[in-house]
Protein backbone atom coordinates (compact mmCIF):
# COMPACT_ATOMS: atom_id res chain seq x y z
CA UNK A 1 0.00 0.00 0.00
CA UNK A 2 1.41 2.92 -1.00
CA UNK A 3 0.50 6.60 0.90
CA UNK A 4 1.94 8.63 -2.12
CA UNK A 5 -0.78 8.38 -4.83
CA UNK A 6 -0.05 10.76 -6.80
CA UNK A 7 2.74 11.36 -9.68
CA UNK A 8 3.82 14.43 -11.27
CA UNK A 9 6.95 15.97 -12.58
CA UNK A 10 7.50 12.59 -13.53
CA UNK A 11 8.04 11.21 -10.22
CA UNK A 12 5.78 9.91 -7.05
CA UNK A 13 5.09 12.77 -4.88
CA UNK A 14 3.75 13.06 -1.57
CA UNK A 15 0.24 14.92 -1.41
CA UNK A 16 -0.13 18.11 -0.05
CA UNK A 17 -3.85 16.92 1.11
CA UNK A 18 -4.07 14.64 4.43
CA UNK A 19 -7.29 13.06 3.21
CA UNK A 20 -7.66 9.72 2.36
CA UNK A 21 -10.10 7.59 0.72
CA UNK A 22 -10.16 3.78 1.92
CA UNK A 23 -10.18 1.18 -1.21
CA UNK A 24 -12.82 -1.81 -0.27
CA UNK A 25 -12.45 -5.16 -1.41
CA UNK A 26 -15.85 -5.65 -2.79
CA UNK A 27 -15.54 -10.23 -2.07
CA UNK A 28 -14.50 -9.76 1.30
CA UNK A 29 -15.54 -6.23 2.22
CA UNK A 30 -12.34 -5.35 3.91
CA UNK A 31 -10.09 -2.42 3.67
CA UNK A 32 -6.92 -3.28 1.28
CA UNK A 33 -5.50 0.02 0.63
CA UNK A 34 -6.11 3.97 0.98
CA UNK A 35 -5.82 6.54 -1.69
CA UNK A 36 -5.06 10.32 -1.05
CA UNK A 37 -8.10 12.62 -1.99
CA UNK A 38 -6.26 15.34 -3.97
CA UNK A 39 -6.82 18.89 -2.96
CA UNK A 40 -6.45 21.90 -5.18
CA UNK A 41 -2.80 22.49 -4.42
CA UNK A 42 -1.82 19.23 -5.22
CA UNK A 43 -3.89 19.02 -8.78
CA UNK A 44 -2.76 22.92 -9.73
CA UNK A 45 0.85 21.39 -9.25
CA UNK A 46 -0.11 18.25 -11.63
CA UNK A 47 -1.78 20.34 -14.58
CA UNK A 48 1.40 22.73 -14.03
CA UNK A 49 3.64 19.58 -14.81
CA UNK A 50 1.62 19.00 -17.79
CA UNK A 51 1.72 22.15 -19.55
CA UNK A 52 5.53 22.65 -18.90
CA UNK A 53 5.84 19.62 -20.78
CA UNK A 54 3.10 20.23 -23.51
CA UNK A 55 5.49 22.04 -26.01
CA UNK A 56 7.97 19.89 -26.25
CA UNK A 57 6.04 16.95 -26.44
CA UNK A 58 3.65 18.37 -29.25
CA UNK A 59 6.71 19.52 -31.38
CA UNK A 60 8.27 15.73 -31.13
CA UNK A 61 8.11 14.00 -33.86
CA UNK A 62 5.14 11.87 -34.06
CA UNK A 63 6.94 8.32 -34.09
CA UNK A 64 9.18 9.06 -31.34
CA UNK A 65 5.85 9.83 -29.43
CA UNK A 66 4.50 6.34 -30.56
CA UNK A 67 7.85 5.05 -29.41
CA UNK A 68 7.28 6.09 -26.13
CA UNK A 69 3.49 4.76 -26.06
CA UNK A 70 4.88 1.36 -27.63
CA UNK A 71 6.85 1.09 -23.75
CA UNK A 72 3.78 1.34 -22.07
CA UNK A 73 1.81 -1.15 -24.04
CA UNK A 74 4.85 -3.87 -23.67
CA UNK A 75 4.91 -3.15 -19.89
CA UNK A 76 0.91 -3.84 -19.57
CA UNK A 77 2.15 -7.11 -21.51
CA UNK A 78 4.16 -7.75 -18.79
CA UNK A 79 2.84 -7.22 -15.73
CA UNK A 80 -0.29 -8.54 -17.04
CA UNK A 81 -0.57 -11.35 -13.95
CA UNK A 82 -0.31 -8.52 -11.02
CA UNK A 83 -3.03 -6.23 -13.07
CA UNK A 84 -5.26 -8.98 -13.47
CA UNK A 85 -4.78 -9.79 -9.80
CA UNK A 86 -5.35 -6.00 -8.82
CA UNK A 87 -8.76 -5.59 -10.55
CA UNK A 88 -9.90 -8.88 -9.19
CA UNK A 89 -9.54 -7.51 -5.65
CA UNK A 90 -10.64 -3.89 -6.32
CA UNK A 91 -13.54 -4.34 -9.08
CA UNK A 92 -14.48 -8.07 -8.12
CA UNK A 93 -14.69 -8.91 -12.04
CA UNK A 94 -13.85 -12.51 -12.59
CA UNK A 95 -10.50 -13.79 -13.60
CA UNK A 96 -12.10 -14.98 -16.71
CA UNK A 97 -13.37 -11.62 -17.87
CA UNK A 98 -10.13 -9.72 -16.41
CA UNK A 99 -8.19 -12.22 -18.69
CA UNK A 100 -10.10 -11.97 -21.54
CA UNK A 101 -11.77 -8.46 -21.87
CA UNK A 102 -9.92 -6.42 -19.21
CA UNK A 103 -6.03 -6.42 -20.25
CA UNK A 104 -6.72 -8.02 -23.31
CA UNK A 105 -8.83 -5.03 -24.51
CA UNK A 106 -6.42 -2.44 -23.47
CA UNK A 107 -3.43 -4.57 -25.27
CA UNK A 108 -5.67 -4.71 -28.47
CA UNK A 109 -7.08 -1.41 -28.75
CA UNK A 110 -3.59 0.34 -28.13
CA UNK A 111 -1.66 -1.95 -30.79
CA UNK A 112 -4.28 -0.58 -33.02
CA UNK A 113 -4.06 3.24 -31.98
CA UNK A 114 -0.52 2.86 -32.43
CA UNK A 115 -0.08 1.25 -35.88
CA UNK A 116 -2.99 3.70 -36.75
CA UNK A 117 -0.54 6.77 -35.44
CA UNK A 118 2.55 5.56 -37.67
CA UNK A 119 0.47 5.58 -40.35
CA UNK A 120 -1.81 9.12 -40.19
CA UNK A 121 -0.59 12.07 -41.70
CA UNK A 122 -0.14 14.56 -39.38
CA UNK A 123 0.47 16.88 -42.17
CA UNK A 124 -1.33 17.28 -45.72
CA UNK A 125 -1.35 19.67 -48.46
CA UNK A 126 -4.43 20.96 -49.71
CA UNK A 127 -4.09 23.28 -52.72
CA UNK A 128 -2.30 26.27 -51.52
CA UNK A 129 -2.57 25.11 -47.75
CA UNK A 130 -0.59 22.73 -45.36
CA UNK A 131 -2.73 21.37 -42.74
CA UNK A 132 -0.98 20.74 -39.87
CA UNK A 133 -2.73 18.38 -36.95
CA UNK A 134 -1.01 19.31 -33.61
CA UNK A 135 -2.19 18.79 -29.58
CA UNK A 136 -4.52 21.26 -27.69
CA UNK A 137 -2.65 21.08 -24.64
CA UNK A 138 -3.47 19.77 -21.52
CA UNK A 139 -6.10 16.87 -21.21
CA UNK A 140 -8.20 15.68 -18.11
CA UNK A 141 -9.24 12.24 -18.15
CA UNK A 142 -12.02 11.17 -15.63
CA UNK A 143 -12.28 7.62 -15.78
CA UNK A 144 -15.00 5.25 -14.59
CA UNK A 145 -14.89 1.87 -12.29
CA UNK A 146 -15.80 -0.42 -14.66
CA UNK A 147 -12.92 -0.63 -17.22
CA UNK A 148 -9.79 0.63 -14.87
CA UNK A 149 -7.11 -0.57 -16.88
CA UNK A 150 -9.12 0.32 -20.50
CA UNK A 151 -10.65 3.58 -19.88
CA UNK A 152 -7.80 4.73 -19.11
CA UNK A 153 -6.24 3.84 -21.93
CA UNK A 154 -8.44 4.52 -24.49
CA UNK A 155 -8.13 8.36 -23.08
CA UNK A 156 -4.54 8.36 -22.88
CA UNK A 157 -3.20 6.47 -26.02
CA UNK A 158 -4.79 8.82 -28.40
CA UNK A 159 -3.94 12.00 -26.43
CA UNK A 160 -0.77 11.52 -26.00
CA UNK A 161 -0.10 10.26 -29.64
CA UNK A 162 -1.75 13.32 -30.90
CA UNK A 163 0.65 15.52 -28.85
CA UNK A 164 -1.37 16.13 -25.99
CA UNK A 165 -0.08 15.83 -21.50
CA UNK A 166 -2.30 14.10 -19.98
CA UNK A 167 -3.57 14.37 -15.85
CA UNK A 168 -5.52 11.47 -15.21
CA UNK A 169 -8.11 11.51 -12.17
CA UNK A 170 -9.18 7.58 -11.51
CA UNK A 171 -11.69 6.65 -9.41
CA UNK A 172 -12.19 6.31 -5.82
CA UNK A 173 -13.38 2.89 -5.95
CA UNK A 174 -11.19 1.14 -8.34
CA UNK A 175 -7.80 2.97 -8.28
CA UNK A 176 -5.14 0.20 -7.72
CA UNK A 177 -5.40 -0.16 -11.33
CA UNK A 178 -4.57 3.65 -12.28
CA UNK A 179 -1.25 3.57 -9.93
CA UNK A 180 0.27 0.20 -11.36
CA UNK A 181 -0.46 1.76 -14.62
CA UNK A 182 1.47 5.02 -13.37
CA UNK A 183 4.24 2.55 -13.00
CA UNK A 184 4.43 0.80 -15.92
CA UNK A 185 4.31 4.30 -17.32
CA UNK A 186 7.27 5.84 -15.07
CA UNK A 187 9.33 2.77 -16.05
CA UNK A 188 8.38 3.59 -20.38
CA UNK A 189 10.83 7.06 -19.46
CA UNK A 190 8.09 9.34 -20.89
CA UNK A 191 9.35 12.77 -20.89
CA UNK A 192 8.54 14.14 -17.34
CA UNK A 193 4.83 15.92 -17.23
CA UNK A 194 3.71 13.94 -20.23
CA UNK A 195 1.65 11.89 -18.00
CA UNK A 196 0.31 12.73 -14.74
CA UNK A 197 -2.05 11.30 -12.27
CA UNK A 198 -3.95 12.56 -9.40
CA UNK A 199 -6.78 10.67 -6.88
CA UNK A 200 -9.07 11.86 -5.40
CA UNK A 201 -13.39 12.42 -5.57
CA UNK A 202 -14.89 13.26 -8.80
CA UNK A 203 -17.29 15.69 -7.01
CA UNK A 204 -14.23 17.79 -5.43
CA UNK A 205 -10.69 16.76 -7.46
CA UNK A 206 -12.69 15.90 -10.69
CA UNK A 207 -14.94 18.98 -10.85
CA UNK A 208 -11.77 21.21 -9.86
CA UNK A 209 -9.73 19.59 -12.89
CA UNK A 210 -11.88 20.05 -15.26
CA UNK A 211 -12.51 24.02 -14.51
CA UNK A 212 -9.07 24.73 -14.42
CA UNK A 213 -7.87 27.49 -16.27
CA UNK A 214 -4.96 25.74 -17.75
CA UNK A 215 -6.81 22.82 -19.44
CA UNK A 216 -7.62 22.19 -22.92
CA UNK A 217 -9.69 19.32 -23.07
CA UNK A 218 -12.16 17.19 -20.96
CA UNK A 219 -12.50 13.77 -21.63
CA UNK A 220 -14.92 11.76 -19.73
CA UNK A 221 -16.63 8.56 -19.50
CA UNK A 222 -19.03 7.77 -16.45
CA UNK A 223 -23.12 8.58 -16.00
CA UNK A 224 -24.91 10.98 -18.60
CA UNK A 225 -25.63 13.13 -15.21
CA UNK A 226 -22.53 13.66 -14.86
CA UNK A 227 -21.61 14.43 -18.13
CA UNK A 228 -24.17 16.48 -19.23
CA UNK A 229 -22.89 18.90 -15.68
CA UNK A 230 -19.42 19.08 -18.05
CA UNK A 231 -20.96 21.68 -20.12
CA UNK A 232 -21.61 23.91 -17.49
CA UNK A 233 -17.75 23.67 -16.32
CA UNK A 234 -16.49 23.44 -20.22
CA UNK A 235 -18.56 26.82 -21.64
CA UNK A 236 -16.42 28.99 -19.17
CA UNK A 237 -13.26 28.68 -21.22
CA UNK A 238 -14.82 26.76 -23.93
CA UNK A 239 -12.81 23.91 -23.44
CA UNK A 240 -13.31 20.40 -25.84
CA UNK A 241 -15.20 17.40 -23.99
CA UNK A 242 -15.33 14.14 -25.26
CA UNK A 243 -17.92 12.01 -23.64
CA UNK A 244 -18.45 7.99 -23.68
CA UNK A 245 -21.63 7.88 -21.36
CA UNK A 246 -24.64 5.39 -20.67
CA UNK A 247 -26.85 3.11 -22.33
CA UNK A 248 -29.24 1.01 -22.20
CA UNK A 249 -28.79 -1.42 -25.67
CA UNK A 250 -31.25 -3.70 -27.27
CA UNK A 251 -30.68 -7.01 -28.76
CA UNK A 252 -33.12 -8.04 -31.38
CA UNK A 253 -33.81 -11.87 -31.93
CA UNK A 254 -35.11 -11.90 -35.53
CA UNK A 255 -37.20 -15.54 -36.65
CA UNK A 256 -35.26 -17.59 -38.42
CA UNK A 257 -31.65 -16.45 -37.05
CA UNK A 258 -29.65 -18.20 -34.04
CA UNK A 259 -31.46 -17.69 -30.58
CA UNK A 260 -28.59 -19.84 -28.26
CA UNK A 261 -27.04 -17.02 -29.92
CA UNK A 262 -29.09 -14.29 -29.40
CA UNK A 263 -29.38 -15.26 -25.64
CA UNK A 264 -25.75 -15.65 -25.23
CA UNK A 265 -24.65 -12.53 -27.13
CA UNK A 266 -27.47 -10.86 -24.18
CA UNK A 267 -26.57 -12.65 -21.86
CA UNK A 268 -22.88 -12.65 -21.37
CA UNK A 269 -22.66 -8.95 -21.20
CA UNK A 270 -24.76 -8.87 -17.96
CA UNK A 271 -23.01 -11.45 -16.51
CA UNK A 272 -19.33 -10.63 -17.61
CA UNK A 273 -18.53 -8.13 -15.29
CA UNK A 274 -21.85 -8.35 -13.27
CA UNK A 275 -23.41 -6.39 -15.86
CA UNK A 276 -21.40 -2.82 -14.70
CA UNK A 277 -20.64 -2.47 -18.67
CA UNK A 278 -22.19 1.10 -20.20
CA UNK A 279 -22.72 -0.99 -24.01
CA UNK A 280 -24.35 -4.24 -22.21
CA UNK A 281 -27.54 -5.36 -23.97
CA UNK A 282 -29.74 -5.10 -21.31
CA UNK A 283 -32.64 -5.39 -23.89
CA UNK A 284 -33.77 -8.75 -25.51
CA UNK A 285 -35.83 -8.38 -27.79
CA UNK A 286 -37.58 -11.64 -28.94
CA UNK A 287 -41.08 -12.74 -31.07
CA UNK A 288 -44.49 -12.55 -29.18
CA UNK A 289 -44.83 -15.75 -30.44
CA UNK A 290 -41.51 -17.00 -29.17
CA UNK A 291 -41.38 -15.73 -25.80
CA UNK A 292 -42.03 -19.08 -24.40
CA UNK A 293 -39.01 -21.11 -26.05
CA UNK A 294 -36.75 -17.91 -25.03
CA UNK A 295 -37.79 -18.51 -22.11
CA UNK A 296 -36.22 -22.13 -21.80
CA UNK A 297 -33.13 -21.30 -23.46
CA UNK A 298 -32.42 -18.46 -21.19
CA UNK A 299 -33.22 -20.89 -18.14
CA UNK A 300 -30.85 -23.68 -19.91
CA UNK A 301 -27.98 -21.23 -20.29
CA UNK A 302 -28.40 -19.58 -16.89
CA UNK A 303 -28.53 -23.15 -14.84
CA UNK A 304 -24.88 -23.53 -15.33
CA UNK A 305 -23.87 -20.00 -14.49
CA UNK A 306 -21.09 -19.84 -11.34
CA UNK A 307 -21.48 -16.80 -8.71
CA UNK A 308 -18.53 -16.54 -6.59
CA UNK A 309 -15.32 -15.98 -5.71
CA UNK A 310 -14.07 -13.97 -9.21
CA UNK A 311 -10.10 -15.27 -8.38
CA UNK A 312 -11.88 -18.58 -8.71
CA UNK A 313 -10.80 -19.79 -12.33
CA UNK A 314 -14.32 -21.33 -13.12
CA UNK A 315 -16.53 -18.03 -11.45
CA UNK A 316 -18.02 -16.12 -13.92
CA UNK A 317 -20.35 -13.94 -12.15
CA UNK A 318 -18.47 -12.00 -9.00
CA UNK A 319 -19.57 -9.17 -6.50
CA UNK A 320 -21.19 -5.79 -7.51
CA UNK A 321 -18.03 -3.19 -6.76
CA UNK A 322 -19.55 -1.57 -3.54
CA UNK A 323 -22.00 -1.88 -1.49
CA UNK A 324 -23.97 1.57 -2.55
CA UNK A 325 -24.14 -0.34 -6.23
CA UNK A 326 -25.57 -3.38 -4.57
CA UNK A 327 -28.22 -1.53 -3.25
CA UNK A 328 -28.61 0.35 -6.44
CA UNK A 329 -29.28 -2.88 -8.30
CA UNK A 330 -31.79 -4.25 -5.83
CA UNK A 331 -33.87 -1.06 -5.86
CA UNK A 332 -34.26 -1.77 -9.84
CA UNK A 333 -35.23 -5.16 -9.10
CA UNK A 334 -37.66 -3.61 -6.81
CA UNK A 335 -39.02 -1.41 -8.81
CA UNK A 336 -39.36 -3.99 -11.79
CA UNK A 337 -41.68 -5.59 -9.66
CA UNK A 338 -43.69 -2.90 -8.68
CA UNK A 339 -44.07 -2.20 -12.40
CA UNK A 340 -45.46 -5.35 -13.08
CA UNK A 341 -42.71 -7.24 -14.51
CA UNK A 342 -41.76 -10.83 -13.63
CA UNK A 343 -38.83 -12.68 -12.41
CA UNK A 344 -37.98 -15.50 -14.48
CA UNK A 345 -34.39 -15.67 -12.63
CA UNK A 346 -32.75 -14.86 -9.63
CA UNK A 347 -34.32 -11.34 -8.20
CA UNK A 348 -32.25 -11.24 -4.74
CA UNK A 349 -29.35 -10.69 -2.89
CA UNK A 350 -27.54 -13.69 -2.27
CA UNK A 351 -26.61 -14.33 1.29
CA UNK A 352 -22.82 -14.30 2.13
CA UNK A 353 -20.02 -12.38 2.62
CA UNK A 354 -19.47 -9.15 -0.24
CA UNK A 355 -21.68 -7.06 -2.51
CA UNK A 356 -23.46 -9.89 -4.29
CA UNK A 357 -26.81 -10.12 -6.44
CA UNK A 358 -28.39 -13.07 -8.41
CA UNK A 359 -28.47 -12.91 -11.79
CA UNK A 360 -31.53 -11.51 -12.90
CA UNK A 361 -33.66 -12.20 -15.73
CA UNK A 362 -37.43 -10.20 -16.20
CA UNK A 363 -40.13 -11.24 -18.48
CA UNK A 364 -43.41 -9.61 -19.61
CA UNK A 365 -41.35 -6.12 -19.53
CA UNK A 366 -42.70 -3.52 -21.22
CA UNK A 367 -40.46 -0.52 -22.74
CA UNK A 368 -41.83 1.97 -20.96
CA UNK A 369 -40.94 0.51 -17.52
CA UNK A 370 -37.93 1.98 -15.47
CA UNK A 371 -35.85 -1.21 -16.03
CA UNK A 372 -36.52 -0.98 -19.59
CA UNK A 373 -35.61 2.73 -19.84
CA UNK A 374 -33.13 3.18 -16.92
CA UNK A 375 -29.18 1.85 -16.84
CA UNK A 376 -28.97 -0.64 -14.00
CA UNK A 377 -25.54 -1.68 -14.31
CA UNK A 378 -26.33 -5.40 -12.81
CA UNK A 379 -26.69 -8.28 -13.97
CA UNK A 380 -30.15 -7.77 -14.53
CA UNK A 381 -31.14 -8.61 -18.24
CA UNK A 382 -34.83 -7.72 -19.37
CA UNK A 383 -37.06 -9.44 -22.24
CA UNK A 384 -39.23 -7.98 -24.17
CA UNK A 385 -41.37 -9.04 -27.31
CA UNK A 386 -42.86 -7.20 -30.33
CA UNK A 387 -44.91 -8.76 -33.11
CA UNK A 388 -43.52 -6.95 -36.23
CA UNK A 389 -39.91 -6.01 -37.16
CA UNK A 390 -41.64 -2.18 -37.47
CA UNK A 391 -42.21 -2.58 -34.01
CA UNK A 392 -38.63 -4.13 -32.69
CA UNK A 393 -36.65 -1.88 -34.48
CA UNK A 394 -39.28 1.18 -32.91
CA UNK A 395 -38.55 -0.14 -29.32
CA UNK A 396 -34.94 -0.38 -30.18
CA UNK A 397 -34.66 3.43 -30.75
CA UNK A 398 -37.04 4.21 -27.71
CA UNK A 399 -34.47 5.28 -25.60
CA UNK A 400 -32.18 8.22 -24.64
CA UNK A 401 -29.42 6.42 -24.96
CA UNK A 402 -27.81 5.34 -28.28
CA UNK A 403 -24.38 3.47 -27.52
CA UNK A 404 -24.31 -0.07 -28.83
CA UNK A 405 -26.91 -3.10 -29.76
CA UNK A 406 -27.20 -6.15 -31.53
CA UNK A 407 -29.03 -8.02 -34.31
CA UNK A 408 -29.32 -12.16 -34.48
CA UNK A 409 -31.20 -13.35 -37.68
CA UNK A 410 -30.96 -14.35 -41.42
CA UNK A 411 -27.83 -11.86 -42.39
CA UNK A 412 -29.36 -9.48 -44.82
CA UNK A 413 -32.60 -9.25 -42.85
CA UNK A 414 -30.29 -8.35 -39.58
CA UNK A 415 -28.09 -6.04 -41.41
CA UNK A 416 -30.79 -4.34 -43.37
CA UNK A 417 -32.33 -3.99 -39.10
CA UNK A 418 -28.49 -3.02 -38.04
CA UNK A 419 -29.02 0.26 -40.35
CA UNK A 420 -31.98 0.93 -38.41
CA UNK A 421 -31.08 1.44 -34.96
CA UNK A 422 -29.80 4.26 -33.55
CA UNK A 423 -26.74 3.36 -32.25
CA UNK A 424 -22.78 4.11 -32.40
CA UNK A 425 -21.72 0.41 -32.88
CA UNK A 426 -24.14 -2.46 -33.32
CA UNK A 427 -23.04 -6.50 -33.44
CA UNK A 428 -24.54 -8.46 -36.34
CA UNK A 429 -25.19 -12.20 -35.60
CA UNK A 430 -21.73 -13.25 -34.37
CA UNK A 431 -20.01 -10.40 -35.15
CA UNK A 432 -16.96 -8.56 -33.15
CA UNK A 433 -15.58 -5.79 -33.08
CA UNK A 434 -12.81 -4.28 -34.38
CA UNK A 435 -10.07 -2.32 -32.32
CA UNK A 436 -9.26 -0.10 -35.43
CA UNK A 437 -13.40 0.74 -35.81
CA UNK A 438 -14.69 3.77 -34.04
CA UNK A 439 -16.61 3.16 -30.80
CA UNK A 440 -18.87 6.10 -29.57
CA UNK A 441 -22.86 6.75 -28.39
CA UNK A 442 -25.54 8.50 -30.26
CA UNK A 443 -27.94 10.88 -28.31
CA UNK A 444 -27.13 11.01 -24.66
CA UNK A 445 -24.86 8.24 -24.91
CA UNK A 446 -22.78 11.20 -25.55
CA UNK A 447 -20.40 12.52 -28.67
CA UNK A 448 -16.66 11.66 -29.65
CA UNK A 449 -15.27 8.62 -31.02
CA UNK A 450 -12.89 6.16 -29.24
CA UNK A 451 -9.79 3.26 -30.76
CA UNK A 452 -7.51 3.64 -33.95
CA UNK A 453 -7.54 6.68 -36.17
CA UNK A 454 -11.03 7.71 -35.02
CA UNK A 455 -9.83 8.12 -31.33
CA UNK A 456 -6.90 10.49 -32.30
CA UNK A 457 -9.08 12.72 -34.45
CA UNK A 458 -10.94 13.87 -31.01
CA UNK A 459 -7.84 15.14 -29.68
CA UNK A 460 -6.16 17.18 -32.71
CA UNK A 461 -6.81 21.14 -33.38
CA UNK A 462 -6.27 21.61 -36.73
CA UNK A 463 -4.22 24.73 -38.45
CA UNK A 464 -4.27 25.26 -42.12
CA UNK A 465 -1.41 27.39 -42.82
CA UNK A 466 -1.53 29.39 -46.54
CA UNK A 467 1.11 30.08 -49.11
Amino acid sequence: MREDTLYYDGQWQQAQSSDYTEVINPTTEEVISKVVKANKEDADRAVASANSAFKEWNTLNPDKRADYVEKILEGIKERKQELMDTMIQELGTSSIFANSTQVALAVNEMSASIEEARQYSFEEEVENATVIKEGFGVVVCITPWNFPLNQIQRKITPALLAGNTVVVKPPNLAPLTALLLTEIIHDAGLPKGVFNLVTGSGSETGDYLTSHPDVSVISFTGSTKVGKSLYEKAEKTVKKIVLELGGKSPMIYLKGGDLELAVKNAADTVLHNQGQTCSALTRLLVPKDELERTKEVIKDYYKDIKVGDPSEEDTMVGPLVSEDQMKTVLDYIEKGKEEGAEILIGGNKIDRTGYFVEPTVFVNVDNKMTIAQEEIFGPVLVVITYESIEEAIEIANDSMYGLSGGVVGPEDEAIAVARQIRTGNVLVNDGKRSPKAPFGGYKQSGFGRENGAYGLEDYFEIKAIFK
